[in-house]
């Protein structure tokens, strides 16, 4: 027999940096979730990640209290601005260009993320990431 499911919660939490204060606390707390075990595993599982990456998590919290969690890919945003070397995409994105990445760097941000992504092949990952891109303020040039 399953555990019976109370919530799923979803946040993105910087790797390694998990800790009690907000927005980890009160969505755990809200489910009586032993917040302190969620962050101690959370920063464990995390400790090898870069620095200052930013992880998307779902929590399953179960009737008893329990709780598992997963880890997903970091934003493709994140990523993109990782590649293209800028602090924050453009605020006016069709005006604005921000930075530069190549058609080599939306592919290999399409490989990481293609199981998280609602594609099903890497071609349509591909023009997922390059439709965020283009709406971060970022050009798409050849090498």
């Amino acid at each position: 027999m399953s555990k019976e499911i109370v919530a799923k919660i979803k946040l993105q939490i910087v790797a390694g940096q998990a800790s009690p204060a907000p927005p980890v606390g009160p969505a755990l707390g809200q489910h009586s979730v032993n917040i302190m075990e969620f962050v101690r595993q959370f920063n464990e599982k995390t400790r090898g990640m870069e620095e200052g990456m930013v992880v998307p998590v779902i929590i399953t919290v179960f009737k008893d209290k329990k709780f598992q969690f997963a880890l997903k890919t970091p934003p493709a945003s994140y990523l993109l601005k990782k590649a293209a070397g800028i602090a924050k995409g453009s605020g006016a994105p069709n005006k604005e260009k921000v930075g530069k990445v190549t058609p080599k760097q939306v592919e290999e941000i399409a490989r990481l993320k293609l199981a998280d992504l609602n594609a099903y092949d890497l071609e349509a990952a591909k023009k997922i990431i390059e439709g965020t891109a283009k709406n971060m303020g970022l050009e798409i040039v050849s090498d």
